[in-house]
C-alpha cells in the first residue's frame, strides 16, 4: 500500500477543506480532488454573513480561496479533477478521476455536497444572487422589511416561509397544487402567519427584474389560467436538494433521496474507511458552518481508522 494515499477527500466545499486542514495537521498528507465545482455551493454566494470569524461578512468565492490556502499551508495536495467512479469493494479503496486515472486510498472522505433543485427558468440563472436564492436561512437577512416569495409545498418550503415571515413584510408562498405536502404542524405554522399569502394551484412563469435585481414574478393559476405579475424583491426556491452521491450508490448505504447514511454521532458509512461529511450526508441543516464541523469529524474519524488499522496489522 506504499502507493496508496492515506486520506483522499472528494469535494472542496467547507466540509472538504476543513477535513483537509485537520488531516494535514495530523500528518496524514491528504489529497483533495475539487470536483466539477471547485469550492462548492459557496462559490455562487456573493455575501456570507453567518460564518463565525467574519464580522463584516465575506465573499463566498474568497472564503473558499482562504480555506484552500489554509489546507495547502499544512500540506494538502489540491488537485483539480472530478471523481467519476469508485470501487469500494477492494482495499485499498479505489477511485477513478476524470474517467481515466485510477487512484488508491487507505481512507476516503466524501464531501461532494448537494445541489438545489430549480424550476428551470432562464431568469433563475440571470438573477441568482440578485434576488433568487435557494436558502432562506443563508440569505433571508438581506430581505428584511421587503416582500418576497417562496416556491414549494413541503416541510422545507413551510419552514422557509415562516422563517422569512419574521423578517419580511409579506411572503408569497407559491404552491403548484391545491394542497401542501408539508406535515400538519408545519402547515399550521404557515396558516398562523398573517403576512404569508398562499397562491394555490399556481406556477411561476417568469422572474422579472431590472437587470440588477428581482422586481416581480409572473404567476399563472393552473385552474383559471389567470396570469399576473406580483411585485417581490426576493425569490426563494424550496423544492428540494439533490445530493451529489450517484457514483457511490453501488457501495454506500443511502436514504431514499440519495443522502448518505452515517452512524449516529460519527461520519462513518457502511464501508470501513469511507466517511461522509457535509451536505452529502446532511439533509437537515445544510449550512457552511455545520458542513465544516462534520469535515472536522470526518478527518478525526479517518485518523482513528488508520491508527486502528496500523495497530491491527502490527499485531497480526
Amino acid at each position: 500500500m506504499n502507493d496508496a494515499i492515506k486520506v483522499l477527500i472528494i469535494g472542496s466545499g467547507p466540509a472538504g477543506y476543513t477535513a483537509a486542514i485537520y488531516a494535514a495537521r495530523a500528518g496524514l498528507k491528504p489529497v483533495l480532488f475539487t470536483g466539477g465545482q471547485p469550492g462548492g455551493q459557496l462559490t455562487t454566494t456573493n455575501d456570507v454573513e453567518n460564518f463565525p470569524g467574519y464580522p463584516d461578512g465575506i465573499n463566498g468565492p474568497q472564503m473558499m480561496v482562504d480555506l484552500q490556502k489554509q489546507a495547502e499551508r499544512f500540506g494538502t495536495k489540491v488537485n483539480y479533477g472530478l471523481v467519476t467512479s469508485v470501487d469500494f469493494s477492494v482495499y485499498p479503496l479505489k477511485v477513478v478521476v476524470d474517467e481515466k486515472h485510477d487512484v488508491l486510498a487507505e481512507s476516503v472522505i466524501i464531501a461532494t455536497g448537494a445541489t438545489a433543485k430549480y424550476l428551470g427558468l432562464p431568469s433563475e440563472t440571470e438573477y441568482y444572487n440578485k434576488g433568487v436564492s435557494a436558502c432562506a436561512v443563508c440569505d433571508g437577512y438581506f430581505y428584511r422589511g421587503k416582500e418576497v416569495a417562496v416556491v414549494g409545498a413541503g416541510d422545507s418550503a413551510a419552514e422557509e416561509a415562516t422563517y422569512l415571515a419574521n423578517l419580511c413584510t409579506k411572503v408569497h408562498l407559491i404552491v403548484r397544487r391545491e394542497e401542501m405536502r408539508a406535515s400538519k404542524i408545519m402547515q399550521q405554522r404557515v396558516f398562523s402567519k398573517p403576512n404569508i399569502e398562499i397562491h394555490w394551484n399556481t406556477e411561476t412563469e417568469e422572474i422579472i427584474g431590472d437587470g440588477d435585481a428581482v422586481t416581480a414574478m409572473r404567476l399563472k393559476n393552473n385552474k383559471t389560467g389567470e396570469v399576473k405579475d406580483v411585485p417581490v424583491q426576493g425569490f426563494f426556491l424550496a423544492i428540494g436538494h439533490k445530493p451529489n452521491t450517484d457514483i457511490f450508490a453501488s457501495y454506500i448505504e443511502m436514504d431514499e433521496t440519495g443522502y448518505i447514511k452515517v452512524q449516529p454521532g460519527s461520519t462513518k458509512t457502511n464501508v470501513a474507511g469511507v466517511f461522509a461529511v457535509g451536505d452529502a450526508a446532511d439533509k437537515v441543516y445544510r449550512q457552511a458552518i455545520t458542513a465544516a464541523g462534520t469535515g472536522c469529524m470526518g478527518a478525526l474519524d479517518a485518523e482513528k481508522f488508520l491508527v486502528a488499522r496500523e495497530m491491527e496489522l502490527a499485531n497480526s
